[in-house]
């Protein structure tokens, strides 16, 4: 069971919301027992089948298939050995058959040959059968029935409150193909009673096979569910790991140019002028840390015009399959293979569990995507590349030291000695009429005003009121900004307008379409064009831009890319 406490009332709680103030309480701790009359895990501490007392194994539990099982019990050089056993997974990766710690750790697979074992796969799967664990399945759904109805009708009641007064035309799923937003498609088309509700499927170009034959057979299953996909056909993953390294857990720029980015887009194509918009996640707070933090509802911090909800945040994996299985919902088949997440095959965040699945099962993609880390590793300089790569520590590499596109993110410049509260800037990048369409948000440009020998524009504001001059030829490199109004862009001092400046220069040496700013911007403002050679365009749209100054704001440094590739001068 899980038990909640609300610290501000000191006051412990079964639900994550506190019964008194209303205010979210903090999960203490989650147990599941197992019942050793019965062979199943339980949700509760006296089983519902015998009535007798049942131990804790752990704080949560999945169900282990028999794909999984067999790879299991080939690692352990017995195949068949669980045949006829109730195997689980507990948290920490820990494996049990019938109640009793099975003797594997994950650390094994670094002596295991992924050949061999893919060669007795091959050999020994049409042997195997899921007989015994369709009965022992049974009897688990049966004894854990009450905790079933619980977490069904609050997650039911809770998205038909949220979805009251919103339209269809309001509103969608967000779909990845995963066990979680199966779960919450499967409950919004219940608790809705409606089929027709959107799902919006983002394909980062990096799922798993799987993924996309679930897809495909849910779109088969639900022909009056409308499943569109957002991918963003732009931007080639292994192309932009070669100009920025690939994604590490601190730097995941691939969320944001094919998830956030390719989604903001379809979402502006579908909605267009909705100023808000109900969108259901599958998000959970037991899956990670950082997801513990995240509230039920909120507005998304990635993408303005969504309100987010997460109808089944405070459940368990134990929850998740608990649902799945009893109701008979058809699932991504990476899960009876071993995954635990299905998100993108070879995100930085996945296991070497996960690591070591994909080089049995895609052994194509994994050795390319091998050979990729390694390459990496040589041209940073790591001294022992191998171990650098299949120990992990690609992972956590931070900024963008020994990447050549880094140096973008260095801004080269100097007060002027002749003119007061101006900086003379040396640009990496030549000026092109997009550098003054980075100013637009501080107001609107007047090339009448200056000389158009010397290459100056100035900057209105809505009031009329001169903001700033620039001054550069098209073609050179040479730029140099006059602050004309020390509140220009909304600041609050000369300081705040010079940072915002650089900012925008910043965003105009590094940006490579990541479509970053396009998202952040509630307006739909801006528009970020990659043609066919990789020639990457930033306009901001003049009818549509309230000069809000956002998004000079939004990142720090003021862009997404500088956050990435940030390197010491």
């Amino acid at each position: 069971m899980i038990k909640y406490i609300c610290k501000k009332c000191n006051l412990n709680t079964e639900t994550s919301t506190c019964p008194v103030c209303g205010k979210r309480a903090e999960m203490e701790s989650s147990n599941i027992y197992w019942c050793d009359d019965c062979n199943i895990p339980l949700y509760d501490e006296i089983c519902p089948i015998c009535g007798k007392q049942a131990r804790r194994i752990g704080s949560d539990l999945r169900p282990v298939f028999p794909e999984e099982r067999l790879l299991l019990e080939i690692m352990l050089g017995e195949p068949f050995k669980y045949r006829n056993a109730s195997v689980w997974n507990a948290s920490g990766n820990f494996y049990y058959a019938d109640g009793k710690k099975v003797p594997f750790s994950v650390k094994q697979t670094k002596l295991l040959d992924a050949k061999k074992i893919r060669k007795q796969l091959d050999e020994l799967s049409p042997q195997n059968s899921y007989n015994f664990f369709n009965e022992n399945i049974n009897k688990f759904l049966i004894a854990n029935r009450h905790r079933y109805d619980y977490i069904t009708n609050e997650a039911m009641e809770y998205i038909r409150t949220m979805a009251e007064g919103v339209s269809l035309t309001e509103m969608f799923v967000s779909f990845s193909g995963g066990k979680d937003s199966t779960v919450v498609s499967d409950l919004v088309l219940r608790a809705l009673g409606n089929q027709q509700v959107l799902h919006l499927y983002g394909d980062t170009t990096l799922e798993f096979p799987e993924s996309a034959k679930y897809v495909k057979r849910f779109k088969a299953e639900h022909p009056k569910t409308l499943v569109l996909t957002a991918k963003n056909k732009d931007k080639n993953f292994d192309e932009l790991c070669e100009q920025l390294g690939p994604p590490s857990r601190v730097m995941r720029w691939c969320c944001t140019i094919f998830k956030t980015g390719a989604i903001q887009r379809k979402i502006q194509t579908l909605f267009k002028n909705q100023k808000r918009i109900l969108t259901f996640y599958g998000i959970r707070r037991s899956e990670s840390n950082s997801r513990n933090k995240y509230d039920r509802e909120s507005d998304s911090p990635k993408i303005a015009v969504q309100r987010t909800v997460s109808p089944i945040i405070d459940w368990l994996d134990f929850d998740v399959w608990l649902y799945l299985l009893t109701t008979k919902t058809d699932f991504n088949d990476a899960y009876r293979l071993g995954y635990t997440r299905v998100g993108c095959w070879c995100c930085p965040n996945n296991s070497t569990w996960s690591g070591f699945l994909s080089e049995i099962y895609m052994p194509e993609q994994y050795e390319k995507w091998h050979t990729l880390l390694i390459n990496f590793a040589n041209k940073i300089g790591k001294p022992d590349p191998e171990v650098y790569v299949d120990d992990g520590w690609w992972k956590a590499r931070q900024g963008g030291n020994g990447l050549d596109y880094a140096q973008t993110s260095v801004l080269t410049f100097e007060p002027c000695a002749l003119q007061e509260n101006t900086l003379n800037f040396e640009l990496q990048r030549p000026i092109t009429e997009e550098l003054y369409e980075l100013f637009k948000p501080f107001g609107y440009n007047n090339k009448s005003l200056g000389n158009e020998r010397l290459g100056e524009v100035y900057i209105i504001g809505k009031d009329g009121s001169l903001q700033m001059k620039l001054q550069g030829k098209i073609g050179q490199t040479t730029f140099k900004v006059s602050i004309l109004n020390k509140n220009a862009g909304h600041s609050n001092s000369l300081k705040a307008v010079e940072d915002k400046i650089k900012n925008q220069i910043t965003k105009y040496q590094m940006c490579m379409g990541c479509l970053g700013c396009e998202s952040a911007c509630r307006f739909g403002a801006i528009e970020i064009i990659t043609d066919r050679s990789g020639l990457v365009s930033y306009r901001i749209k003049d009818d549509k831009c309230v000069r809000c100054g956002h998004c000079i704001t939004h990142y720090d440094g003021g862009c997404y890319m500088r956050k990435v590739m940030c390197i010491k001068r």
